[in-house]
């Protein structure tokens, strides 16, 4: 049985046995050093192996472009998305493509889009488009591979399983990819290697299980925050970060750090920390109301708490039609932390 992310394997797809979906999604982050980048993607019920390849390659595309410049930081510096930006970002592209082993004209290119919030422009052959997508995402997050978690519906016909692991293998193939199927039982595959997985933050109790195939769904992937940015998916944590960049009273802010209470517990990743002051910030979307997910938001709520910490939890939709009542609340409870600093100092 494997027990860590860095036991499965990255040079074949396999089926991973033993947590749902949503359990082995919550054990992503963070993740140790030494694993590799993961990327979910719950997969629609897939027709043919070209379009879900296709379908993928696009949504990686878009997602190396919303993590941009993490994997070119020279070029984080250069904000004019007009003439002298773009010539001056594909410079740097062509000229870390020529150090870093990845193939230029690709490299200009995205870096190029990703400068001026322009979409796929299909101009590369899918190969070197799964190659190239592969190198950037690990690179943005100090990795040296990537892994995507596949989300299989249930219920899938054998046709639509062999479809599945069919753009797996080409995936593995030709980009690189670790390919992790999780979730639908895969039951007419008999050629996929199965690993039964219980990584140390899991619930042995906890069983294999999905949300039953739905031929309307639409393909979502999700990928974790990069550390000291909000994340780039995410229109609430870049609204926040807008406003608090303008205010010196948010002085201190770290966003999606690490905490790790005792070396033997789990480290937590949280949305928003002032450390100095032990505040924790969280933002929580829809998905924070599945009952296993809100389970877990308030056992690390109390293992913050138990370290000293405030957790103060927004809504996306408080964050973003209600930014200024919590910007106001932000700064209230950041000025009473600091006012009482100040008192002990004058009392020591």
């Amino acid at each position: 049985m494997a027990q860590a992310w860095t036991d499965l394997s990255l040079d074949q797809p396999i089926v991973i046995e033993g947590p749902n979906a949503s359990t082995l999604a919550l054990s992503i982050e963070p993740l140790p050093v030494e694993a590799p980048a993961i990327i979910t993607y719950e997969a629609a019920v897939p027709r043919r192996a070209v379009q879900l390849i296709d379908d993928l390659l696009d949504r990686l595309d878009r997602v190396a472009r919303e993590l941009y410049p993490a994997w070119l930081p020279a070029a984080a510096v250069i904000d004019d998305p007009a003439g002298a930006g773009v010539v001056a970002v594909r410079s740097i592209a062509l000229r870390d493509a020529h150090d870093g082993g990845h193939f230029g004209p690709f490299l200009a290119d995205l870096a190029d889009r990703a400068l001026r919030g322009a979409a796929v422009f299909d101009r590369f052959a899918p190969e070197t488009r799964a190659a190239e997508l592969a190198k950037v995402i690990a690179r943005s997050f100090g990795r040296s591979r990537v892994a995507i978690l596949v989300i299989v519906p249930i219920g899938l016909k054998p046709e639509n399983e062999q479809v599945l692991v069919s753009a797996g293998r080409w995936l593995a193939d030709n980009g690189g990819f670790g390919i992790w199927f999780v979730g639908g039982s895969l039951g007419s595959i008999d050629d996929v290697v199965r690993v039964p997985f219980q990584p140390p933050a899991v619930d042995a109790a906890v069983t294999d299980e999905s949300v039953a195939g739905d031929e309307s769904a639409v393909n979502v992937v999700g990928y974790p925050a990069i550390a000291g940015r909000p994340h780039p998916a995410s229109h609430a944590e870049q609204s926040l970060e807008a406003a608090l960049a303008g205010v010196d009273w948010a002085v201190g802010r770290e966003w999606n750090q690490q905490y790790q209470a005792h070396p033997l517990t789990n480290p937590i990743r949280v949305d928003l920390l002032w450390r100095a002051e032990r505040c924790v910030v969280e933002i929580d979307g829809p998905e924070h109301r599945d009952p296993e997910r809100f389970a877990n938001d308030r056992q690390r709520d109390v293992q913050l708490q138990l370290a000293g910490y405030a957790v103060l939890r927004f809504t996306n939709t408080q964050v973003v039609q209600h930014r200024d009542l919590v910007m106001s609340q932000l700064r209230q409870f950041l000025d009473g932390r600091r006012a009482e600093h100040r008192e002990r100092i004058i009392h020591e």
